[in-house]
């Protein structure tokens, strides 16, 4: 398995793809293999019609946001490609058109954010030091407060943040680089847990923020994970871009104007901002409709 996943990233690098696109395709192909061990499947066929089908039927079961099965499907289409390239596979088994989900305008799947009750009770939840670490608790923080996406997060270094101003450097999608602000609140959490938790680490000179209990780099899936885990607590689920969705959205609310919403998410155009953050609840959709 590990051969296959290691010709796959050096074919996706030659390619010319960027390191952090490598790493979630090569990553999504990593859970496919995983679901199909636990399916007991041949290994000798890496990608049927079948076995697409049954993945994704899996990912539909487990409640998988749309945005994420997608782009799920997507990596497998490079995986399908890589395999047909190398040989392994005579034709292409997944056509994007017809196997990515398509969602209506103004679905609700599509447009999922926060409450306000629920981030009150999400940011009263990680106060509890006995279930939440403080790099976990950071981990929320960041999330909720900064808008960034999961690789994003995990991809930040120490570095990246000047105390003095108050800002956060972010190199997004394409290399491309943006400054956050950052809260005092937020600035005061970073401090004290490279003071008190991040220290003790065995990779407390890992020029990472974010380090776990193996690796210098905490891994995006860490922190999907734990995410979803506390699922028990809370009782609403909760996964990366949940927070970026909710992010943009209080922005929106607050009066932030559009284009500033934009720059702070690092999207390429202020349309992509409306398309996916200007959200319509449908509670707020059934008060519209009972003013007619």
């Amino acid at each position: 398995m590990q051969s296959t996943l290691e010709a796959l990233e050096q074919w996706l690098f030659e390619e010319g793809r960027a390191p952090r696109t490598i790493e979630s395709y090569v990553s999504d192909v990593k859970g496919f293999q995983q679901f199909l061990k636990e399916k007991a499947a041949s290994e000798e066929q890496p990608l049927s019609r079948f076995s697409f089908v049954r993945f994704k039927e899996h990912l539909l079961q487990k409640n998988f946001a749309v945005a994420t099965i997608n782009k799920k499907v997507n990596s497998l289409k490079v995986y399908n490609d890589f395999l047909r390239t190398t040989g392994v596979l005579s034709k292409s088994i997944i056509m994007l058109k017809n196997d990515k989900i398509h969602t209506s305008t103004g679905s609700e799947t599509a447009v999922t954010s926060l409450s306000d009750e629920q981030v009150e009770q999400l940011l009263f939840f990680v106060e509890n030091r006995n279930k939440v670490s403080t790099r976990n608790k950071l981990i929320v923080y960041l999330l909720l407060y900064t808008g960034l996406r999961v690789s994003e997060l995990v991809g930040l270094k120490i570095r990246d943040i000047d105390f003095l101003t108050s800002h956060l450097q972010v190199i997004g999608k394409g290399g491309k680089r943006r400054e956050i602000g950052l809260k005092s609140e937020v600035l005061r959490l970073v401090r004290e847990y490279l003071k008190d938790e991040r220290s003790a680490s065995v990779f407390h000179q890992s020029e990472y923020l974010l380090v776990s209990q193996r690796a210098e780099k905490m891994h995006r899936d860490a922190v999907r994970d734990w995410l979803a885990n506390i699922f028990t607590d809370l009782k609403f689920k909760l996964h990366p871009h949940l927070f970026r969705h909710t992010f943009c959205t209080r922005l929106l609310k607050k009066g932030v104007d559009l284009t500033t919403v934009s720059k702070l998410a690092g999207h390429s155009t202020v349309n992509m901002t409306a398309k996916f953050y200007i959200q319509t609840t449908r509670e707020e959709k059934m008060n519209a409709i009972n003013r007619l």
